[in-house]
Order: structure tokens, then sequence, then C-alpha cells
């Protein structure tokens, strides 16, 4: 390892084992979101390897429901393969700076929670901006929820156990889709599986202001992001169904899993989602990896942190479906 590698390593620590992926990575543009083809297109080739034509694990039925402004929401069901009977039931909302992400689809999360869990996964293609800002996609998440609970019959899930997980900007909308459900007096949510979460269009986290190396997600990038869901032009009183850590109260919610990691600028909001949760009595387990960034497990996939990282969130849903949380 070279002195500037070591060097840069310490900078921004970033954990040992994944210094070769880090070191490789190209520069970020600083504002991703100013080409949407390029990102999209950049997205789905990072994503292309892991997303095979036939999963054998599960069996996957693509369907539609009628969102709430009349318009079609895509949604694919995921059944572990040759399993029957009655199943827990989780809605897995995808990740992508709200913008991107899960085009194609399932995404390999939604495949892992599928078969690790033991779970039929309904995984949503809700609307994208910027061309739907917000609440278009939230209130699509919040309708395909309703819709998972009212058909969970004929979907053969256990209305009584329904998870709703994400990552990243689909971390904000499990979140959000848990505040809706609970101030709407909605279907029961049993566990809330927040990954890496974007949390807060405020961004005055001390990890936002830290975390400014161009190769990785970073805290510039994340302004732009929310500039992106919610218009640049947006007033400072923000709803919480669009920033989640805006609410103020947080107590009645379901039980919590929070993953964050060290080099993530979302880090700190994530932890602090986690702190305020317990503080209103919500069960919580965290997550903390030190010395990655965010969405690490896509460049790294085969990394020992990045399957021991995989196997924790996987095995908290799994115990939170199979023995309550």
């Amino acid at each position: 390892m070279s002195a500037l590698t070591r060097a840069q390593l310490h900078h921004d620590h970033i954990h040992p084992e994944l210094a070769e992926t880090f070191a490789a990575l190209p520069p970020r543009p600083e504002n991703p979101y100013a080409d949407m083809e390029a990102l999209r297109a950049g997205f789905r080739a990072l994503m292309a390897p892991r997303m095979p034509a036939h999963d054998p694990r599960v069996t996957i039925r693509h369907t539609s429901l009628t969102g709430p402004d009349g318009n079609t929401i895509d949604v694919q069901v995921l059944r572990p393969a040759g399993a029957e009977g009655v199943l827990p039931g989780v809605l897995y909302l995808h990740g992508g700076g709200f913008a991107y992400g899960e085009l194609d689809g399932p995404s390999p999360m939604a495949r892992d929670a599928c078969a690790t869990a033991g779970a039929v996964v309904v995984n949503v293609h809700y609307r994208l901006a910027p061309e739907h800002r917000y609440p278009a996609g939230v209130e699509d998440c919040y309708a395909t929820l309703e819709w998972m609970a009212a058909a969970a019959g004929e979907l053969g899930i256990d209305a009584e156990r329904i998870a709703v997980t994400g990552a990243s900007a689909g971390g904000c909308l499990s979140a959000a889709v848990c505040l809706m459900a609970r101030d709407r007096q909605g279907p029961r949510i049993a566990f809330q599986g927040l990954l890496i979460p974007c949390l807060d269009d405020r961004g005055g986290s001390a990890s936002m202001r830290r975390v400014q190396d161009r190769r990785i997600l970073n805290g510039t990038g994340i302004r732009h992001t929310w500039d992106t869901y919610l218009g640049a032009d947006r007033g400072p009183d923000v709803p919480a169904y669009a920033a989640p850590a805006r609410a103020t109260d947080l107590s009645g919610l379901p039980p919590a899993y929070v993953l964050t990691c060290g080099a993530d600028p979302l880090r700190d909001e994530g932890l602090d989602y986690a702190r305020r949760l317990t503080e209103a009595q919500v069960p919580v387990e965290l997550k903390d990896v030190p010395g990655a960034w965010h969405l690490f497990e896509a460049y790294a996939p085969d990394s020992d942190l990045a399957r021991r990282t995989t196997a924790h969130w996987l095995g908290a849903l799994r115990t939170a479906l199979t023995d309550g949380f």
C-alpha cells in the first residue's frame, strides 16, 4: 500500500478491506442530477452484474395497482421459491436519490429480503423525481402498503406481519410511510428497516460537513438530492412525510433497525433518528459500520465487510418477522 493511499485511508477513515476499491473510484460529478439520463444509465451499469435474469431463490410476479392520482404503480411480488402457505410480508422501497435506482428490478436487496427472511416482498416502482417531485413517490409507496394489506389473502401474506424497509432514499420513504400509517390509522406495520437512511433535508450534521470526497456520495451530493426531490425553491416548512427527521413526535412507530456507515454523510442523521426513536420508547437496533461509505456493498460486494453487513440487517428483518421485536 502506497504512502498516499495510507494517508488517504487515514483522512477518510476507510476500512482497510475496502482500500483498493476506494482508491480506484473515479470522481463523481459535482451535481450528478444535472444529467439524469447519464445518472440512471450509470446506476444500471453498476447494478447489472448483481441482477441476473433468473434467481432460483425466488419467484417474481409482475402486477400493478392504481395510484393516488389515478396513476399506475407497477410492482413486483417476490415469493421464496417452493414456499407454501401464509408468509410475512415486506414492502421494499428502493433507493436511488428519489430519482433513479430500481429502474428494472427487483434489486439484490429485495431478492435477499425475500429469500433470507422467508417473506413475500412487494417491490414498488414509485414515481421518480424530478419528473414527479414530493409527494408523488411517497404517496405511491403508502398506496402500495394499503393495497398490500387489503390483498394480503390473495398474496399469501400475514397482514399482522408486514415490514417496511429500504436503503438511502428508500430508508426515507420507509420512515415516512411509517409516520403516515400511524397518523392515518392505516395498516399495521410490524417493523421498519431503515438502511443508510436519508432523513433530513436541512443538512446540518457534522457528517454532512465532513464527508466531501468526490469519489463517494458526499454532503454536496446530498444537497442536490434534496433539491431534486423537493425543489431548490422549497420554503422552510418541509413536511415530515418528506423529511422524517423533521417529525416532532416519533412515539407509536414500529420497532426499528437503523443501519449507518462511518464515511457516509447521512450517518449522523441516522444515528440521531435512532436516538430519538429510543427516547420515544420505540424499540431500536442500531448498526454502524466504521470505515464504509454509502452503499459500499454495491462497489465491494465480495468483501467480508459487505457480507457481514448484509447478513446483519437481513438477520434483523428475519428475526423481527419470525419472532417479533
